[in-house]
Formats: structure tokens, sequence, C-alpha cells
């Protein structure tokens, strides 16, 4: 059974906890436009976290790179 819609969105069946759902309802948010808020925010700092992760050799590198040798062009810096 396919619950993706036509626009793309597809119906999930989530479990919330109640009093978080009754508070949300009160002051008139959107619940659908809160879960999809939150989980975009959650996807965008999964992806930060696994690219830092991905190139952290080369952030040790350049970091003691610059240690030994100072800021790259740094006789340019105008700052």
């Amino acid at each position: 059974m396919e619950n993706t819609h036509a626009s793309g969105r597809q119906r999930l069946n989530l479990t919330l906890p109640g009093a978080l759902v009754e508070e949300a309802k009160a002051l008139g948010l959107n619940l659908s436009r809160a879960c999809e808020s939150g989980l975009r925010a959650a996807v965008a700092a999964e992806r930060a976290r696994r690219w830092q992760a991905e190139n952290c050799a080369f952030f040790d590198w350049y970091n003691a790179k610059v240690e030994a040798d100072g800021l790259i062009l740094a006789e340019y810096r105008q700052f």
C-alpha cells in the first residue's frame, strides 16, 4: 500500500506525547508543518555532522599546516 500523494507528500502514523499535541493545538499550531520543520532541522543537523566526520582528516591536516606555517596568503590580508 502506497501512502504518497501526487504532491510527493507521504502520510505517516506518528506517536507524539499527548500533552505536547494538546498544547500545540491550543496554540493553533499546524502539527504537520511543525513536525516537518523539526524533521528538516534534524536532517540538516545529521547531514552537517556526517560531513564534518567525513572531512575530519582534512580539517586536522589544515589546522596542523596553519599552526606550523601560518595562514596561507596571510601577507595579503587587510585585517
